[in-house]
């Protein structure tokens, strides 16, 4: 098995021990396994396809991760993207700050999706998008590994929608929820209350209100956390939900419409003390009032879904969304923000903020047995209006001018079922535009005059997969995907500081397209499941922004970048009240220092992660009552060693580390009870990024949490 899956550009690693030996005891107990047609219900996504889809049918990498390993994993952080790190193989390592940097998928970028609305903002990537909703909002989580057009641009690495509850029994519930979290020091501690309304009946409602109040933690050694102060930080933060819900069946018709409003920002309590990179000092935190106002998310998304079970023979889905969201930063006297005009030199503190403003329109049809019995049709259209801006707060100017994206993008796929064999293909047509108003950039730049203007592009993306059932339970896939990003030209516009610029000849739009070639096979029964597969990511013109130090000018670095890799992921149950589980993914990613030049640059931090292992026993020791002990290992890391391009280091390095996570619950008539503890050997560590980041500074050498007990209650009446 692991000569198939590996091959020969994978090396063999001492970290696929366990996952292979999971994957061998498997195997063998699968022999004598009933089939898992007849005992085991299928488990349906819709990310994937448009439309209902059983996994089993899906020619590619899917992870589904359920509302009860949400609860379980949130009682050892009040986190999504530590959701996604523990759970999601190919997700690289949380940073547990506000900020994203360096959270990326199978070396790329993934698209944030919440009910099918896109959270990402690739016109002016501020790393912020993955605070948008409270963690007890979330159903299911499903994950698509590797690049994609089904969703729409942005997903080369791969597309996680979040799915929000739905009311699923009738009449009305109530449901209560208290958190509190500690770590045995004054000003540490996390606090957390949420009520949710559920009715089902002749129409349905889900109403959800949450607070959470966060301090400031310390790492291993009893030190106080370092705050991220400018791109933003989870601690010494309050934050709140308000949520709604409401639809209506009329027969084969169902009208829903859901209304999101999400904001976390900074208490402002804390300041940050600088650490120390020569001596390996972490950065710090001590009780101050930073200037400015403390950095926030504010994120509002309204969604009207329309769906007709049985319209031309087909299913038919029309979602019409709208989301608004801005991100502040911290206050600096950065040199970029001083302009001799406001305040004397150095003395000039501002806030960036991102605003972006999307509204959309998705439409889509499946109409199975097109024909002839067994082709299914999926087809549709998307539409997306994006507007992006930066701007400095607290002077009320524009660092980077509002971005104007449109983009209209037809598709079609065709699917055809016989037998055991599922073969599906398909094209999306995507046509855009940019545009960009006359402005002038700030006094760093010499208040440059740019000429606005206009560009386009018009994008095939295909697909092509193919699954075969072999009985058993046994399955085995292969696929070819195209997905396409944008650079981040926002980057570049603000940049400008030479006259007789025009935005048109500034920026290439052209898109990242990025193709996915996978083959994988997958085992599920009653004594367990498994998955593995392996695949190469390739894009010829892929994104590096980089600033011309001697003219201030940015340019789109277009390189080609390669990424193979291997991810696992199964569990076995030996008895019936214990579960084993383990996933493995390996991420292999090279580009080239300039155009021209050989793959030879090894992708840094903020594109790829660690190798990771993820170990887990579960033990349902009673009908209402479980209990998880996980241990999540990262592999050390030297790369580009000696390697610079001008003035930007490429040469990095991570000493790895292993963390042990306990939780437990337990149903009773007073409610459900739960109990979990994040790092339990109480580990001293720098985070992955904060290591590895060949730019970092002594002002954010972060260390991770140490450990921290947390408890919760939760009833429902």
């Amino acid at each position: 098995m692991s000569h198939t899956v590996v091959g020969p550009r994978f090396k063999s690693h001492p970290v696929s021990i366990a996952s292979l030996a999971l994957l061998t005891s498997i195997t063998a107990a699968a022999q004598n396994a009933p089939s898992a047609e007849d005992k085991v219900l299928e488990r349906v996504v819709v990310t994937a396809t448009r439309g209902n889809k059983a996994i089993e049918k899906i020619p590619g990498a899917v992870t589904v991760i359920s509302s009860q390993e949400i609860q379980a994993q949130t009682l050892v952080a009040e986190d999504l993207s530590q959701v996604l790190s523990v759970l999601a193989p190919s997700y690289a390592p949380s940073r547990q700050k506000l900020t994203s940097f360096g959270e990326s998928m199978r070396g790329r970028t993934a698209l944030l999706l919440f009910d099918g609305v896109p959270q990402s903002n690739p016109l002016r990537n501020g790393a912020r998008e993955g605070y948008f909703a409270d963690p007890s909002l979330i159903e299911r989580i499903e994950v698509i590994s590797g690049a994609s057009a089904v969703q729409g641009l942005g997903a080369t690495g791969g597309i996680i929608n979040f799915i929000s509850r739905t009311p699923r029994e009738a009449g009305t519930h109530h449901r209560v929820e208290l958190k509190y979290g500690s770590q045995g020091h004054g000003g540490d501690a996390l606090w957390k209350a949420a009520y949710t309304l559920e009715h089902k009946g002749d129409f349905d409602a889900l109403l959800h209100m949450g607070g959470t109040l966060r301090g400031v933690g310390v790492d291993g050694s009893g030190q106080r956390l370092g705050l991220e102060a400018i791109q933003g930080d989870t601690q010494d933060s309050r934050a709140g939900d308000l949520f709604l819900k409401l639809g209506r069946d009329f027969g084969a018709q169902r009208l829903q419409f859901s209304l999101n409003k999400f904001r976390i920002e900074g208490e402002g309590d804390w300041m940050p003390v600088a650490g120390d990179r020569k001596t390996g000092l972490p950065t710090g935190a001590a009780p101050g009032s930073p200037p400015g106002q403390p950095p926030r998310n504010e994120v509002r998304t309204l969604s009207l879904e329309w769906t007709h079970a049985d319209l031309a023979g087909g299913q038919a889905r029309a979602q019409v969304y709208k989301q608004d969201f801005s991100a502040l930063y911290g206050a600096t006297a950065a040199t970029t923000f001083q302009d001799v005009r406001l305040a004397p030199q150095g003395k000039l503190f501002d806030q960036s903020e991102v605003v972006a403003d999307k509204a959309g329109v998705k439409l889509s049809w499946v109409r199975p047995d097109l024909f002839t019995e067994g082709l299914e049709l999926t087809t549709g259209l998307d539409w997306l209006s994006d507007t992006s801006q930066q701007r400095l707060a607290l002077t009320d100017r524009s660092w980077v001018p509002p971005l104007k994206f449109r983009s209209a993008a037809p598709f079609a796929q065709l699917e055809y079922e016989i037998g055991a064999f599922t073969v599906r293909g398909g094209a999306r047509y995507e046509s855009a535009t940019l545009a960009v108003d006359n402005y002038q950039t700030l006094a760093f730049y010499k208040n440059t005059a740019v000429q606005g203007g206009q560009r386009s592009f018009d994008q095939w993306v295909k697909s092509l997969g193919a699954v075969w059932r072999l009985g058993g339970g046994w399955s085995s896939f292969v696929s070819y995907n195209e997905g396409f990003g944008l650079p981040d030209v926002g980057l570049v516009l603000r940049a400008v500081n030479t006259p007789n610029q025009s935005v048109d000849k500034l920026i290439s739009l052209e898109p990242v397209v990025t193709d996915n070639r996978e083959i994988g096979l997958a085992w599920r029964g009653t004594l367990g499941s498994f998955s593995a597969s392996v695949y190469r990511s390739h894009s010829d013109l892929g994104s590096q922004i980089r600033v011309d130090a001697a003219t201030g000018v940015g340019s789109v670095l277009r390189v080609p970048v390669d990424v193979d890799g291997f991810e696992f992921s199964g569990e076995l149950k030996p008895a019936r009240d214990w579960t084993l589980s383990a996933s493995y993914a390996r991420t292999r990613g090279t580009t080239a220092a300039q155009a021209g030049a050989p793959l030879d640059v090894t992708l840094g931090a903020r594109s790829q992660g660690p190798d990771k292992v993820v170990l887990a026993a579960t033990w349902q020791f009673a009908s209402t009552g479980q209990a998880r002990l996980q241990a999540t290992r990262l592999q050390s890391r030297d790369i580009n060693v000696g390697r610079a391009v001008g003035t930007a280091r490429l040469e990095e390095h991570f000493e790895g580390y292993t963390l042990a996570d306990f939780t437990a619950s337990y149903g009773t008539r007073w409610g459900e009870f739960g109990v979990g503890v994040e790092n339990l050997l109480n580990r001293q560590y720098i985070g992955y990024y904060a290591q590895s980041n060949p730019a970092g500074t002594n002002d954010d050498l972060f260390a991770g949490r140490g450990r921290t007990l947390t408890v919760s209650w939760r009833r429902s009446f």
